[in-house]
């Protein structure tokens, strides 16, 4: 049992191999079973694809041998070390049993595949434990790089080399960095690789220290990470915080960028934040004083002050006289006028104003101004300027379904009915007549001085035409017409442009019993005429059953004059009876 436990070394210094090639020893049974236990233990077995460690025993131009202690030396060519210039004899390295023997005996080994062997292996175990790699950026590829780890080619993506958008990926190329193994593919041998999963850890980690920390009133240094038209977002050192516009500046601004810029750092102060204080509000305004502690002391009612439109609405506009000290001049203060316009007619934005203030309260911040007061009240002296029954001209401003406002003078507003628009017209809206901006003559009919308020008329300021018509077509004064609109209960028949009559459908008839149709002309009797309504009335039947009437008396005095005169008389007389007898029967059948 002792020859059992020979080393290999002595048993290869102790066998006689001369011997044994010439036939003369012969081997035992025993020596057989301790060489093959010697074989089994001492060389490795040189299954293909099996990953063994070797020793580099000499190195050529083009290959380097390799001893994996099997019954031969293997051959790799130095191509694969390529990553290696400082492969040298004595190092230790892994490799893979290609081809146990080639044609000429010889081992083929693959340092190559088994790195790759094993680089899976490494992959696997890192996708698996999470572990951090080294990874060595090899070159940019569509979307984003190429990192060698552990010589097996992953892919990292452009949005998972940093957490910030990258725009030069050539400034990672041929460098080493450290990545975690994010995912693996088995069938198609991918793996990707993450730089900014180890990124967001570092800030995950800072985020929950700073949060932990963060107390409302505190101030912190910060970096500006976006600007949006709302607000800006501050990188707090992993925590995000919000400054609302309003909370930028005292002063109105239009955009956050008139305050701040990108990568800009600045000291902000925590305003509030959530339950888990993942939403924090800060402010940046609330580090410096508020204006309006610093407004002069002497400033009071009445004073006059200078400054620039910021903002204008339909009621007013708002004029800041100081950073962060605005002032509302309502429209109402705009102008003497009692006629409201939108502010934009007065001032624009941007502008700079003088005005005057009228009422300051420091406690709530607020100050009310107004321009008007720059100029005295153009009522004061109205009954002298525009009495009663004198005329003026003023421009239109403006319209509204009962009448038209007429500015005389600026602050000086008057209204001018519907009715009092036109003598002959009827005016259904006062754009009929008139356009905003037109010059037009008034005249003043009635005036309130206290309430502000003048009462126009246009019509007025001319003769009224309906004074001479009230003769010229009075009761009974017969004119030529033409029926120029039938309607359900008469007609309108135009006499002249300004005189339309209105005929009852029983009035319309003519002598021969027929009706008179649209565009006929006929003479009319006027039968009722109210120049305070502009109504006139006329009938074309009364025209010809008055003559008919006439003839009818006529005839029957002559009859009554006439009964007792002679034969000849007597035939005049009763021819006239048969022609009264005749037109009598044709207004009856007419009735």
């Amino acid at each position: 049992m002792a020859e059992n436990t020979q080393t290999q070394e002595e048993f290869l210094n102790s066998f006689d191999w001369e011997k044994y090639q010439e036939g003369i020893d012969a081997i035992g049974d025993d020596q057989r079973k301790n060489f093959e236990e010697l074989v089994k233990n001492n060389f490795v077995d040189t299954q293909d694809n099996e990953v063994v460690e070797g020793v580099v025993t000499r190195l050529t131009d083009r290959e380097a041998i390799i001893d994996i202690n099997a019954k031969s030396e293997g051959v790799i060519s130095l191509n694969e070390f390529r990553y290696n210039p400082n492969l040298k004899v004595g190092d230790k390295v892994e490799v893979l049993i290609d081809v146990r023997e080639d044609k000429a005996g010889q081992l083929v080994l693959s340092h190559r595949k088994a790195r790759t062997i094993k680089a899976w292996d490494r992959v696997l175990q890192a996708f698996e434990s999470g572990e951090v790699v080294n990874g060595f950026v090899k070159s940019r590829t569509k979307g984003g790089m190429i990192v060698d780890v552990f010589g097996i080619e992953a892919f990292l993506p452009g949005s998972q080399i940093d957490v910030k958008p990258i725009r030069d990926y050539e400034q990672f190329v041929n460098k080493t960095m450290e990545f975690k193994v994010v995912k693996v593919n088995h069938e198609f041998k991918n793996v990707v690789v993450s730089h900014k999963a180890l990124i967001e850890a570092d800030i995950e980690e800072q985020k929950r220290e700073i949060i932990g920390q963060l107390e409302k009133g505190q101030v912190l240094e910060g970096v500006v990470k976006n600007i949006t038209s709302y607000g800006v977002f501050v990188d707090l050192g992993g925590v995000d915080g919000l400054i609302h516009i309003t909370d930028l500046s005292w002063a109105r601004i239009n955009h956050p960028s008139e305050v701040v810029q990108v990568d800009q750092k600045l000291n902000v102060v925590i305003l509030d934040f959530d339950d888990n204080k993942s939403r924090i509000q800060l402010g940046l305004k609330q580090l410096s004083k508020h204006p309006w502690d610093a407004l002069a002391d002497d400033l009071k009612v009445g004073d006059k002050v200078k400054g620039k439109v910021v903002v204008i609405a339909d009621y007013g506009a708002f004029v800041e006289i100081a950073d962060g000290v605005e002032g509302l001049i309502h429209v109402s203060e705009m102008s003497w006028s009692t006629h409201l316009r939108s502010a934009q007619d007065f001032v624009k934005l941007g502008q700079e104003v003088e005005c005057v203030v009228l009422t300051l309260d420091r406690a709530e911040r607020k100050m009310s101004l107004g321009i008007k007061q720059l100029t005295s009240d153009p009522w004061t002296n109205i009954t002298e300027k525009y009495p009663v029954g004198s005329k003026h001209t003023g421009t239109v401003r403006n319209f509204t379904n009962f009448g038209v406002f007429v500015e005389l003078e600026e602050g000086i507003d008057g209204l001018i009915h519907i009715t009092d628009l036109s003598w002959n017209k009827k005016v259904k809206h006062p754009s009929e007549l008139v356009n905003t901006g037109d010059k037009i003559e008034v005249m003043v009919l009635e005036l309130d001085a206290e309430g502000h308020k003048l009462s126009l008329g246009h019509k007025q300021t001319t003769e009224n035409p309906w004074d001479k018509y009230e003769v010229e077509f009075g009761v009974g004064t017969v004119h030529e017409g033409t029926v120029s609109k039938l309607v359900d209960k008469g007609a309108q028949v135009k006499i002249t442009d300004d005189i339309v009559a209105f005929v009852p459908s029983r009035f319309l008839e003519k002598e021969d019993g027929k009706k008179l149709a649209k565009g006929e002309t006929a003479q009319f009797k006027i039968i009722e005429f109210n120049k305070d309504t502009r109504r006139v009335v006329a009938s074309h039947t009364a025209i010809f059953r008055e003559e008919e009437e006439r003839i009818v008396k006529e005839a029957t005095a002559s009859a009554n004059n006439n009964a007792s005169s002679s034969t000849t008389v007597e035939k005049s007389t009763l021819g006239d009876l048969e022609a009264l007898q005749e037109l009598k029967e044709k207004m009856e059948k007419q009735k």
